[in-house]
């Protein structure tokens, strides 16, 4: 008779401090300065340089509104998250929180779909920057590609050696972006004109909707540092200073360009607005200083969500909703290197199948837009049934549902790739079913 084999043990929750055993969770090598310059890195995306124009084109001056408004939905839907990260502090971030709310499948569904997206989305985000590259170097496509793989390299080597090491060198990609961005608005006010606020809404107040449909995507990002929260060295404290320096930086910012560029630059926006602005201030020469811009915003968000990716991979392999393999890395302090190098390794692959077939890079984004969303609807339904009822964080997770069900409509035939990730995600949970069924658990030893 062939003996039976042990079940393997299923992951059970831990509180957000202790252990089974009651020893404190190791903490991580996050302060509040890294994890602040992660969280903006994340949500000051590459779009701060054309978002913009294309803002101002689709509303005039009432685009400032649709700014100002996304800036405010912001605080609820940071505030959830880090919520969720100061009491759960975990590397599966959102997965985790759905774990707790609603069980291991959705928490499956939702990690796949999260995990696979940032592999796909990488390139592009890298493409952006090489673009500016390119138009400043030459060499055209090719130069693009090489640089969107560098950048992925270079990425992937600061999150090798750990969360201390990437935490610092997002803490200067982030002092280094607050002063040009700062600097490209203080030198330009001085040409800003009061002509260029009238009409305040040439086309209409209904244009502010669509013009804040477009920037959306400028306010993603607030997800991924859940997946950062066990890296704290202390997450009931410092997950909320590092959030709270991180809106208070990122709203500074986005207005102040968005600002800038209606009031000074007018009718005549270009495509690249903050190229325009820092020439108003210094001459012809400082447009290349836009290139050091795109660089460093790819780096930053790249980084943040490599880090972030990387410990998501290693906590659903922990929790058996990724083969054990992956589980490697997964306490908090240690670095999750092979998850860290499957994503980079999908990076990459994105990256070649986009050179080989000729595709804009622009074009994955497409693959990926779904993912996010689903992310944040799920997040915030999540924080509905985790966080204490009657106080400020739940009115605000109740908020970020709506609007993030609002976004998940307007998001329409994007959802459709992450049907591809739900159903292989449904065939691994079926298979792994099955194989768990197979095996006997042993029987109590009476003797």
């Amino acid at each position: 008779m062939t003996p039976s084999l042990p079940v393997p043990p299923r992951p059970t929750a831990l509180t957000p401090d202790r252990l089974p055993g009651g020893d404190p969770v190791a903490a991580g090598g996050l302060g509040v300065p890294q994890g602040a310059a992660l969280t903006l890195g994340a949500v000051l995306g590459t779009g701060v340089i054309s978002l913009p124009a294309l803002a101002a084109h689709e509303a005039g001056p009432a685009s400032l509104v649709a700014w100002l408004a996304l800036v405010l939905l912001s605080v609820p839907l940071a505030a959830t998250f880090a919520a969720l990260g100061a009491r759960f502090p975990d590397g599966g971030g959102v997965a985790t929180y759905a774990r707790r709310a609603f069980g291991g499948s959705v928490a499956t569904l939702v990690g796949w779909c999260f995990y696979v997206a940032i592999p796909l989305g990488a390139p592009a985000a890298a493409g952006f920057a090489g673009a500016y590259v390119a138009d400043s170097l030459g060499g055209g496509r090719p130069t693009q590609l090489l640089t969107a793989g560098l950048l992925i390299g270079t990425v992937a080597l600061m999150n090798w050696h750990g969360i201390r090491v990437s935490g610092r060198v997002q803490l200067a990609i982030a002092g280094t972006l607050a002063v040009l961005l700062l600097v490209a608005t203080l030198v330009s006010l001085p040409h800003a004109s009061t002509a260029n606020l009238t009409p305040f809404a040439p086309h209409g107040w209904s244009a502010v909707g669509s013009a804040a449909a477009l920037l959306v995507w400028a306010f993603a990002g607030w997800e991924v540092v859940t997946s950062l929260s066990s890296e704290y060295r202390d997450p009931a404290r410092d997950i909320g200073r590092a959030t709270a320096i991180a809106l208070v930086v990122m709203g500074v910012m986005y207005l102040g360009v968005a600002f800038a560029t209606v009031a000074v630059l007018g009718d005549h926006t270009g495509k690249a607005p903050l190229s325009d602005l820092l020439v108003l201030g210094f001459g012809e020469p400082a447009r290349g200083v836009t290139t050091v811009v795109a660089v460093l915003l790819s780096l930053g968000a790249m980084n943040a969500y490599f880090a972030g990716g990387a410990r998501l991979g290693a906590a659903l392999g922990r929790d058996g909703s990724l083969p054990a393999w992956f589980a490697h890395g997964s306490s908090a302090g240690e670095v999750p290197r092979r998850s860290l190098a499957v994503v980079t390794a999908g990076a990459l692959a994105t990256l070649a199948a986009v050179a080989v077939t000729g595709v804009p890079l622009e074009r994955t984004m497409l693959l990926i837009t779904g993912a996010f969303t689903l992310v944040y609807v799920v997040g915030t339904a999540a924080a509905l049934r985790l966080l204490p009822r009657r106080t400020w964080v739940h009115r605000g997770a109740a908020i970020s549902l709506a609007s993030t069900l609002v976004l998940l409509g307007l998001t329409g035939r994007h959802l459709l790739p992450q049907l591809v990730v739900v159903l292989a995600a449904v065939t691994w949970m079926a298979w792994r079913r099955r194989t768990l069924r197979g095996v006997a658990p042993v029987a109590p030893d009476l003797a």
